[in-house]
């Protein structure tokens, strides 16, 4: 624990030294124990600079998925009490599933710094390499009934591009249904996964997932998927990891607020930041192809499409995937 006490010491004096004495004197610790917290700090990554006669200076941070360096990007007033951070783990949804499962809070958040077994919508793999994206989920409990929740995959494509745009100064746009892109390339997918109780009918839990690519590089993506993919480091947007997983959480936490109410401002934003509307795409069924013009998007975030014999349809996740006629937006 005095390593925690140590590193926020240091940062909140980060134009200047703090001495051994002075730190020691404050945290009620031995200079011992002192030397061994800058240590420990130093192996996490930390650049810490040690002068003779001045002390200690905190110079660098890592740019890392810590609780630690998520939880001081958090703005004052929010609380999030059970952040849990993974070097590896399979997948972040995945883990908070059985988490819930295991009575797990609402609120819960599991953030990695690599997945293993990374999963997109219609059991598509995610590729989530180390230290390149941020992969975090939350856990809900909405008293709701899975019918108030038919929104909830469009509000979270609103929530991270909102989150992304906070970091980074750039609002991606969102390819129907939930892809967030970026010049035409895809920077970050969306999963979210939902629990009924048998008995009641109404939702146990509702994991909300998202993987946004930071510093990918294309190598990083192999030859197919960095032809439809990119990262907002390729872009000419780098950000801090942790900075944007905090602007996650504090967004998914505001669309938690929203759920059961009125969602018209979630469904204009959507409106506004997707891609799609205007354009000729296709839509890609599990047998066969139809091109249509995307036209509007409905108040649960369906897809208003003109199909060729003029006449006009509402799509829907999880019945279709829709493309771009020469490439995976345009």
């Amino acid at each position: 624990m005095s390593k925690e006490k140590v590193y926020r010491l240091l940062h909140e004096c980060p134009d200047g030294y703090v001495s051994g004495q002075e730190l020691s004197r404050r945290l009620g610790v031995s200079r011992a124990a002192v030397w061994k917290a800058i240590d420990s700090l130093r192996r996490d990554g930390y650049g810490i600079d040690a002068r003779t006669g001045l002390g200690y200076r905190l110079t660098s941070v890592p740019d890392a998925l810590s609780e630690r360096e998520i939880q001081r990007c958090l703005s004052a007033g929010t609380v999030c009490s059970s952040l849990r951070c993974f070097e590896e783990i399979d997948s972040t949804n995945s883990y908070l599933k059985r988490e819930a499962l295991s009575g797990a809070p609402h609120g819960t958040v599991a953030a990695a710094n690599c997945q293993s077994a990374g999963r997109g919508r219609m059991t598509r793999s995610f590729q989530s390499p180390p230290g390149k994206g941020v992969y975090l989920s939350v856990l809900l409990r909405p008293r709701l009934s899975p019918n108030d929740l038919m929104g909830v995959t469009g509000m979270t494509a609103v929530a991270v591009c909102s989150a992304v745009e906070r970091v980074s100064g750039i609002r991606p746009g969102i390819k129907w249904t939930n892809d967030l892109v970026l010049n035409g390339k895809k920077i970050c997918g969306i999963l979210t996964e939902m629990a009924i109780e048998s008995e009641t009918g109404m939702t146990q839990s509702l994991v909300i997932g998202a993987g946004v690519n930071v510093s990918h590089t294309p190598e990083d993506f192999g030859p197919e998927v960095s032809k439809m993919a990119t990262s907002l480091a390729q872009e000419g947007c780098p950000v801090s990891r942790a900075a944007l997983a905090a602007a996650m959480i504090e967004e998914l936490y505001r669309l938690s607020g929203a759920l059961g109410g009125d969602i018209s401002a979630w469904v204009d934003a959507y409106r506004r930041d997707c891609v799609n509307l205007g354009k000729t795409v296709q839509l890609l069924w599990t047998d066969h192809r139809t091109e249509a013009v995307a036209e509007d998007i409905d108040d649960q975030f369906g897809l208003i499409v003109r199909l060729p014999d003029g006449s006009k349809t509402t799509v829907r996740t999880g019945e279709v995937s829709v493309r771009g006629l020469y490439g995976y937006v345009e």
